[in-house]
């Protein structure tokens, strides 16, 4: 695939020696670059390089760890950099302190994919020490998630879907399911990869078809080239769509979009060249993945797409779970009734039943008796006649 000029970085050995010398962990670098604590490891290993903006970030963040090196040995304070972003904090369940904000200078069409890179790491003045705070509660903390990622998401949602009302309808059912299973979701590696997983596979559903409300198409974008962009993505399969928006859309890595597209790293790349291809083939001035990433974002931006607050949210996944709870419920004492009222209206012993009648075939009509011939005329005479004078009983006698 093509690939754009790369800025340089150090080896491997360099990134993490720098990264050693200013007294800072691989969870600190994975906190500041918004990536995960496996993906810094592969990069001071070199088995794997960052790219497109997350590179840029990377190689600022390194040099000004080296500049801060130098000063360190120059006998000049250095102040330490750290940094928690909103989804980091989420992560620790509620136990996150408030990050120190940096004076950042953000790449407009970065931000409205929610590029995890899109702020500039670089701060000419120094950081004070952040002052230990009380632990965020879990609302702040799902609050703190959903104003970092939502509105981004539901950007990225309707460049999936290309329709506004199911964007915002599946952003907020994603976050009412994280905020049901939250400390799933605060303890996870990526809670914003989690919500973002589940979003897009609500929004990707195909029985949204057959809703009423989503049977007609919505007015398409008004400038041309963003209509003609939104239509290549929609022609796209759902799971080459899905991956070339991480990829090129997001600024995941390869293995990062593989493992949310639950697919192997190889069929990831042939699907991201497949749909690569196709945008390529219809849209000739797309073919440099730099310039599609920036019209992607650009047509994200150019959308009103705005999310609820996030109380509104909480509330709504509250509400939902009480009704399926009370469903439950009902569902269940109905059941018990209709068990009881059977057993008590049961017969307690077997009756058989009344089997219907039968004709009976073959059986002779009744008839009356006919007249008697001689014979039977004299067999009369004769049992009369001996009935009368039949032998005398013979009598036992005394002695």
């Amino acid at each position: 695939m093509t690939q754009s000029p790369a800025t340089p970085l150090p080896p491997p050995k360099e990134r993490r020696r720098l990264r050693e010398a200013c007294s800072l962990t691989q969870v600190q670098v994975a906190a500041r670059m918004g990536v995960s604590c496996e993906t810094v490891r592969a990069w001071e290993s070199g088995r794997s390089n960052p790219r497109g903006g997350r590179r840029e970030a990377y190689a600022r963040l390194l040099k000004l760890l080296a500049e801060r090196e130098q000063e360190k040995t120059g006998d000049q304070e250095a102040p330490e950099v750290v940094e928690v972003t909103a989804c980091q904090g989420a992560a620790a369940g509620g136990d996150a302190r408030t990050a120190v904000p940096a004076t950042a200078a953000e790449d407009p069409a970065a931000v409205a994919l929610g590029d995890p890179v899109a702020v500039r790491t670089e701060d000419p003045t120094p950081v004070p020490e952040p002052r230990p705070e009380r632990p965020l509660t879990p609302a702040q903390a799902f609050d703190a998630l959903y104003a970092f990622c939502a509105p981004a998401l539901v950007r990225q949602t309707f460049l999936l879907t290309g329709r506004r009302e199911l964007a915002r309808e599946s952003v907020e059912r994603a976050f009412q399911v994280a905020w049901q299973r939250w400390p799933e979701v605060a303890r996870d590696r990526d809670p914003a990869g989690w919500v973002r997983a589940t979003a897009y596979d609500f929004a990707l559903s195909p029985w949204h078809r057959f809703r009423p409300r989503y049977r007609h198409p919505e007015p398409p974008p008004s400038d041309a080239s963003d209509r003609a962009l939104l239509d290549v993505l929609l022609t796209l399969p759902p799971p080459q769509r899905r991956t070339l928006l991480l990829y090129d859309g997001v600024g995941l890595d390869l293995p990062e979009t593989a493992a949310e597209t639950e697919a192997t790293t190889p069929a990831a790349a042939n699907r991201l060249l497949h749909a690569r291809a196709a945008v390529a083939a219809r849209l000739p001035g797309l073919s440099d993945p730099t310039e599609l990433h920036h019209r992607l974002a650009e047509l994200a931006s150019t959308e009103r797409l705005r999310a609820p607050r996030p109380a509104t949210v909480r509330d709504g996944s509250e509400r939902r779970a009480r009704f399926w709870t009370r469903a439950a419920i009902a569902f269940t004492v109905a059941l018990i009734g209709t068990t009881a009222l059977t057993l008590r209206t049961a017969p307690t012993r077997y009756e058989p039943p009344v089997p219907p009648g039968e004709t009976v075939l073959g059986v002779p009509p009744k008839v009356a008796p006919g007249p008697l011939s001689e014979q039977e005329r004299e067999l009369r005479a004769k049992l009369r006649s001996e009935m009368q004078n039949g032998p005398e009983r013979v009598l036992p006698q005394a002695r």
